[in-house]
């Protein structure tokens, strides 16, 4: 394992979201698109280098964005609190595609994205965190499909190169695990824990001498088919081989990463979202970046963002 890096990460953003989430890197327009999970809002900024181009849009919406993800041929697909939407264009009429099939008053929906099929799947968070009642959802033509369950918080949604391992992780339970993936059916098999985190120590709170290394969020995968896993509260990514080892640890600028994605002209460009959420003040004063989105140079590329089919 290399040793942990403090590495030139630039701000993309300036004015701090309250908790970004699910982006990607649209190459037709040169544009990172992410959501703001409490602020009920999708943004997007024009990216050239590491700096954002012109200022950030929003689309304000009438409920919390878990995920999103690019449709082929133009739009957004998106996985609100009620539901699956399509919209067209930017700040378009939604069309629902699917009610969500829980209730909405203590779950909603996560982590999401597109496999390379053009499905689109999308895990759920149980708000009170006191059972393990997420579960993950894949949609296509036919309609919803219940594929995965057990977990409290779904996050980590990734594929491998080859299109043929799917990775799922539960943040709670600081766990992420691995799927044999059929490339046609969707069928999951073969499941197995491809990394367990240390979990955080009773009584933790930010600043406490206490290591913590921090817990599971979203992830991306590069051309080499390695996972990188944004641990929240531990100010780091982890970079797995796809046997499940730490090749390196890299240091985040901000306490709370929630997910990084390849983008750039060459995929070398790493975005990490951040959140200040719940944070505490004396922490914020410290780092009044969190929230903010930040990008760096990597040497391997990562994999293109996979676009829904309808």
């Amino acid at each position: 394992m290399t040793p942990l890096v403090s590495p030139d990460w630039q701000a993309v953003t300036t004015e701090p979201d309250g908790l970004s989430e699910s982006p990607f890197w649209h190459s037709g327009e040169s544009r990172l698109y992410w959501v703001d999970i409490p602020a009920r809002r999708i943004g997007r900024v024009a990216v050239l280098g590491l700096q954002a181009q012109g200022e950030v849009e929003y689309w304000p919406l009438a409920q919390e964005p878990g995920c999103i993800a690019p449709v082929q041929g133009g739009g957004l697909v998106m996985a609100l609190r009620d539901g699956i939407y399509l919209a067209r264009t930017w700040h378009g009429d939604l069309q629902q595609l699917t009610v969500a099939p829980y209730d909405s008053t203590r779950l909603r929906f996560n982590d999401g994205r597109c496999d390379p099929q053009g499905h689109f799947w999308a895990g759920t968070l149980y708000e009170p965190k006191d059972q393990p009642l997420g579960v993950l959802y894949r949609l296509n033509g036919h309609g919803l499909h219940r594929m995965l369950h057990g977990v409290t918080t779904a996050n980590g949604l990734a594929w491998s190169p080859d299109g043929r391992t799917l990775y799922w992780a539960d943040t709670a339970a600081h766990r992420v695990r691995a799927f044999d993936v059929d490339p046609v059916s969707g069928q999951l098999s073969g499941e197995r824990l491809f990394h367990q985190m240390t979990p955080k120590p009773t009584g933790w709170a930010w600043g406490d001498a206490a290591p913590y290394g921090g817990r599971p969020d979203g992830a991306a995968v590069d051309a080499e088919g390695a996972y990188w896993s944004a641990q929240y509260e531990g100010q780091r990514l982890l970079r797995l081989s796809s046997a499940g080892e730490v090749l390196a640890e890299v240091k985040t600028p901000v306490p709370c990463p929630t997910m990084p994605c390849f983008g750039g002209p060459d995929l070398k460009t790493l975005f990490i979202t951040t959140s200040r959420q719940g944070r505490s003040a004396a922490e914020l004063a410290q780092y009044p970046q969190a929230g903010c989105i930040f990008a760096l140079r990597v040497a391997v590329p990562g994999l293109a963002v996979n676009y829904f089919h309808g």
